[in-house]
């Protein structure tokens, strides 16, 4: 009984350590967000780009979805997706649509000066 209370113990502090991005990142994987708004939030065809999207606004919008209200035939796709939502997870979500990053961005710009060639002749 002791064990599986320290195992249960050790993943409640294991999944604690993740930040509400990183948290955000992977339930905007795991739901298949990225399906129609682009595994870099950029927004495909006629869905709209999410990235870097004011917190307010997109936690407005994902509650309201949650409570089944839309303004369009559009915004209905979403209702589905966003009815097992908690406040916890739109936060996550708020927090990592508010902070994205591309992964390639994040790389630091290599500044050293490799010689090749012959000088260009």
């Amino acid at each position: 009984m002791r064990f599986l209370f320290f195992i249960f113990l050790l993943i409640s502090f294991a999944k604690s350590s993740e930040s509400p991005y990183e948290l955000g990142k992977s339930l905007y994987m795991k739901n298949g967000c990225y399906s129609c708004h682009g595994r870099d939030l950029e927004g495909m065809h006629n869905y709209p780009y999410l990235a870097n999207r004011a917190k307010g606004y997109m936690s407005y919008k994902l509650k309201r979805f949650r409570s089944k209200i839309s303004e369009n035939q559009q915004q209905d796709l979403m209702i589905p997706f966003a009815l097992n939502l908690s406040d916890e997870d739109i936060e996550n979500l708020t927090t990592f649509m508010y902070e994205f990053v591309k992964e390639e961005s994040k790389k630091k710009y290599d500044d050293k000066f490799y010689r090749e060639g012959d000088g260009g002749s």
